[in-house]
């Protein structure tokens, strides 16, 4: 959900949630008026917290804008999970009604303290998963594959949300783990950062160490123009990065050619008409025979790129659904949810991002830095 959506809901469904909760947890929690009465205020707390953790960009010290995104997006990954966990809870204390009468009663208490100690824990461990992203090794297997192009690597890294809970530090450690790959190319398919240049140029400063034989390349994501997307072009573009915006640039490696194309993301029309995204544009005058590689931000390009003559694209945008349970919906909403699918004659690549966007949260789904590597199909 964005943020323009969020506050466009309405506010019978923000205050939903902990109402549900509230109403079908307190009575089984609460030992007396005074644990009830706690209860209803940290509900009620939840309730201002959620979306002042998402406008913390209005927060003028930055200090407490962090604190609270801290406090209000990790609030927000626990009650969602208790949310799914308390729906599971009355499904089964109403079988118990009809089939455990006698066990009944004891179901409904002890039940309650245990889908909160398991919101608890997932989100406790959640938060130690997401902030250490793993590396995942992937074979692209290409028919017809040049005999120079065998072998050669992309380090991608995606979906890195720098911003309130995602500092210096964190970048600081993708861009030494990449580095240590020694890839050939280094892609970064979009949603970079959560915030202006002025309130995080410091903590992307360090993507300026990223290094490559033939260089790092960047396309935008949608939080990119959430964000200020001229001005982050340039900062990325001072950084040493290679912004490809519905264009391409033609690399030479062991004697063969290798097309690698960007296209703005799928949204940037709404921003801007001018960068609508256009992956057979992004490839016209290319080589002809030579091998085709797409960085799109979401897999939603996919048919374009398939109609464009694209033999690989590579993504990000669905966090795989970040943590349990979403990661079993997003496959509700997106093509291809994370992982490697083909689409015709194109495969295609989704990462489920390096960092996270909201809870500080990643249970079930861990981030990633991924390892591509071009090997001939059988």
């Amino acid at each position: 959900m964005t943020v323009r959506r969020f506050f466009l809901t309405p506010l019978w469904l923000i205050l939903s949630l902990p109402g549900y909760l509230g109403w079908r947890l307190l009575p089984a929690l609460a030992g007396g008026p005074v644990s009830l009465a706690l209860g209803i205020a940290a509900l009620i707390a939840a309730v201002v917290l959620i979306p002042l953790s998402i406008r913390v960009r209005k927060v003028r010290h930055q200090g407490l804008a962090d604190a609270l995104a801290w406090v209000g997006f990790t609030v927000m990954g626990f009650l969602s999970t208790l949310f799914v966990l308390t729906v599971m809870r009355d499904l089964m204390l109403g079988g118990a009604r009809l089939f455990a009468a006698a066990r009944w009663p004891d179901l409904y208490l002890v039940s309650a303290e245990i889908v909160v100690g398991l919101a608890a824990l997932s989100t406790a461990v959640g938060l130690v998963v997401a902030r250490l992203p793993r590396l995942v090794n992937i074979d692209i297997p290409i028919a017809g594959l040049p005999a120079g192009l065998h072998g050669f690597s992309i380090a991608q890294i995606s979906d890195v949300h720098v911003g309130p809970t995602i500092k210096r530090g964190f970048v600081q450690g993708l861009v030494s783990r990449v580095n240590a790959l020694e890839a050939d190319l280094i892609a970064v398919t979009g949603d970079l950062v959560d915030g202006s240049v002025a309130q995080l140029t410091a903590d992307t400063a360090p993507l300026a160490g990223l290094a490559s034989r033939h260089g790092a390349f960047f396309v935008t994501g949608n939080h990119e123009y959430y964000s200020g997307e001229a001005e982050w072009t340039r900062e990325i573009r001072r950084l040493g990065l290679t912004v490809l915006k519905n264009e391409h640039v033609v690399l030479n490696h062991g004697g063969s050619q290798l097309v690698l194309a960007g296209v703005t993301d799928v949204s940037a029309h709404h921003f801007d008409e001018a960068q609508h995204s256009d992956p057979k544009a992004a490839v016209a005058g290319a080589p002809p025979h030579a091998l085709r590689i797409l960085l799109a931000h979401q897999p939603s390009s996919a048919e374009a790129a398939a109609r464009a003559g694209f033999h690989l694209q590579l993504s990000g945008h669905t966090h795989g659904g970040q943590f349990w349970p979403w990661n079993l919906a997003i496959p509700l909403f997106q093509p291809f949810s994370s992982g490697l699918h083909r689409l015709k004659d194109l495969l295609v690549y989704v990462s489920r991002g390096s960092g996270y966007w909201g809870p500080p949260n990643r249970f079930g789904v861990p981030g990633e830095i991924t390892r591509l590597r071009l090997v001939p199909a059988p």
